[in-house]
């Protein structure tokens, strides 16, 4: 089948399948035309692919284990470490997925944080509902920035931004 027939059986758009072509999870066969042609395999393969993009994961990390995507069962991804010790376990699968939880966590925390600084700033609660403190969050990163307020312009009635 040609790009869009396969991209639409794999829940994909064109573009996203010549993108993971590109970075080798996928290879397509060419017609002597030079159009691209892919099989059930070759959307099986891109199916895996979306799921694990939906579960988190980067392109690069599923790139470190891009050649387990050809052992992944039919009916979509299985979880990534099986509860049987022995039953499918992958180290680097389970290495990369771990990895990258930790590093959605990191980015949770350092969003709520933020989200509180602001929040504070605005007078709004906190997100256990009390307020939030000025200075919640620890110390400010390099996306902070200044604190802008509202203040009301003197004639005009406008207002303006100050920092």
């Amino acid at each position: 089948m040609r790009i869009g027939d396969a991209a639409a059986a794999a829940g994909l758009t064109p573009r996203a399948l010549r993108y993971y072509e590109q970075q080798g999870l996928v290879t397509a066969r060419r017609t002597p035309s030079g159009h691209r042609e892919y099989d059930a395999e070759d959307i099986r393969r891109l199916r895996a692919v979306r799921e694990l993009r939906e579960a988190g994961l980067t392109v690069g990390d599923v790139r470190a284990f891009a050649h387990l995507l050809a052992t992944m069962p039919a009916g979509g991804v299985p979880e990534l470490i099986p509860k049987d010790a022995g039953a499918g376990r992958c180290a680097v699968a389970e290495v990369v997925a771990r990895r990258r939880l930790a590093d959605l966590d990191a980015r949770i925390a350092r969003l709520s944080q933020l989200r509180g600084r602001l929040a504070a700033r605005l007078g709004e609660p906190g997100p256990d509902g009390g307020e939030a403190a000025p200075g919640a969050g620890g110390r400010a990163g390099a996306d902070s920035g200044p604190v802008f307020r509202l203040d009301a312009a003197p004639a005009t009635g406008a207002r303006r931004l100050r920092a």
